[in-house]
C-alpha cells in the first residue's frame, strides 16, 4: 500500500471498543476516520470524547475506509467482518475470531481471494511477559494455567472457553508445535447460561500436556501460566507484565542474559555439578493493544504478513470447540449420576 496512514474506523464501541479508539488515536500511521456503534447515543458520546466521525450504518463507515477494526460482541464478528471483506477492507477483529467453525472458515476463504490483511487479536501474545521471553527457549513437557477473573456481564454471550480461555489456547498453540491428541475437560454454569468455570487437559502428540483453567466468577483474579521442562522452569505472570525463569546450568557457562540472573546455589558434584539460576525479565513501557494495533497497520502499509493470522485464530476454534464438546459430553455424564 502507497499511502502513509491507513484510513481506519472501528466497529463497536463498547468498553474494549472505547480502548481501540483512543489507541488508534495515537499511533501516527493511523487515520482515525470514525465510528460505528449499534447504539447511537454511545456512538454519539465515544465521537465526541475523541474528536472523531460517527456513522448511522456500517456501510457507511466502510466507504471512508481501508480497514475496520472490529470489537463487537463475538456473535456479530462473523457478519461485520464479512461484510468488511467483501467490500476490500483491511479486518482487525477481537478474539475469539468467530463464533462457529465454519465462520472461520468462511472467512479464510474470502481472505486468500481478496489478499486483504486479516488480524485476530490474541493480546496476550503481545503481553510484556511474553515479549519478554523473546531471546528464551520455551519447549516445555507439562504447562500449568490460571486464568481467573471477577465476574463481569460483558463477555457472557459465550461460554467462559471462548471468553478468556481462549488466550491461553491460542499462547499454548503458538509455543506447542504439535497436534493435540487428546482432550478431556468439564465445566459448569453458574450464573450465566453457558459455561462460568471450566478445565481442560490437552495431551499433545510429541508428549507434552496442558492443565488449563478458566474462571469468571473468581474472588481474585490470576493470570498465570507455568512451563515446566528440562533443565528449567518458567513462570509468567500476565498482570504483573514479568516472567521469572529458573534453569540449570553449567557453573563455567555464561550465557546471553546470565549477567541479569542470581545464583541460588549448585547440586551434583564433579562434572555433574550444575549451578540454579534465577532471572526476572520484563519489557517496560508496552501497551500492549497499541502495539497489536501498530502491527496491524505496518502489515497493510508495508505488505507484511499479521502478527496473528486468521489460520492461527481458526486452529484456536478448532481446540476451543472440542473443548466446548467434551464439556457437554462431560455434562451428560454428570446428569446421569448426580442430582441437579
Amino acid at each position: 500500500m502507497s499511502a502513509e496512514k491507513v484510513k481506519i474506523g472501528v466497529i463497536g464501541v463498547g468498553h474494549l471498543g472505547r480502548w481501540h479508539v483512543q489507541q488508534l488515536k495515537m499511533i501516527d500511521r493511523a487515520d482515525l476516520v470514525g465510528i460505528f456503534d449499534s447504539n447511537p447515543e454511545r456512538s454519539r458520546q465515544i465521537a465526541g470524547e475523541f474528536s472523531t466521525r460517527e456513522f448511522a450504518e456500517v456501510n457507511q463507515l466502510l466507504v471512508h475506509c481501508d480497514a475496520v477494526s472490529i470489537v463487537t460482541p463475538t456473535t456479530t464478528h462473523f457478519e461485520y467482518a464479512k461484510m468488511a471483506l467483501e467490500r476490500g477492507k483491511h479486518v482487525f477483529v477481537e478474539k475469539p475470531v468467530t463464533e462457529r467453525i465454519e465462520q472461520g472458515e468462511t472467512l479464510l476463504a474470502l481472505e486468500k481471494e481478496s489478499g486483504l490483511k486479516f488480524q485476530v487479536g490474541h493480546i496476550e501474545r503481545f503481553n510484556p511477559a511474553i515479549l519478554a521471553l523473546e531471546n528464551t527457549i520455551v519447549n516445555p513437557l507439562f504447562i500449568e494455567s490460571h486464568r481467573l477473573a471477577n465476574f463481569n456481564p460483558r463477555g457472557t454471550d459465550v461460554a467462559v472457553v471462548l471468553d478468556l480461555m481462549i488466550h491461553d489456547i491460542d499462547l499454548i498453540l503458538s509455543f506447542i508445535d504439535s497436534p493435540v491428541k487428546s482432550i478431556h475437560a468439564s465445566g459448569v454454569p453458574i450464573i450465566s447460561a453457558t459455561e462460568d468455570i471450566a478445565n481442560c487437559r490437552l495431551e499433545f502428540e510429541n508428549g507434552c500436556t496442558a492443565n488449563v483453567t478458566a474462571s469468571r466468577i473468581s474472588t481474585r483474579k490470576m493470570r498465570k501460566m507455568r512451563f515446566f521442562q528440562p533443565n528449567a522452569y518458567i513462570s509468567v505472570d500476565f498482570l504483573d507484565g514479568s516472567s521469572d525463569v529458573y534453569y540449570l546450568a553449567d557453573p563455567r557457562d555464561q550465557n546471553p542474559g546470565d549477567n541479569l540472573a542470581f545464583s541460588l546455589g549448585q547440586i551434583g558434584d564433579g562434572a555433574s555439578k550444575k549451578e540454579i539460576r534465577y532471572v526476572r525479565f520484563e519489557k517496560k513501557d508496552i501497551n500492549p493493544l497499541n502495539y497489536e494495533l501498530s502491527l496491524f497497520v505496518r502489515s497493510i502499509l508495508e505488505d507484511q504478513p499479521t502478527a496473528v493470522t486468521l489460520k492461527e485464530a481458526v486452529r484456536d476454534l478448532v481446540v476451543a470447540e472440542a473443548i466446548l464438546k467434551n464439556i457437554e459430553e462431560h455434562a451428560l455424564l454428570v446428569k446421569t449420576n448426580w442430582r441437579i
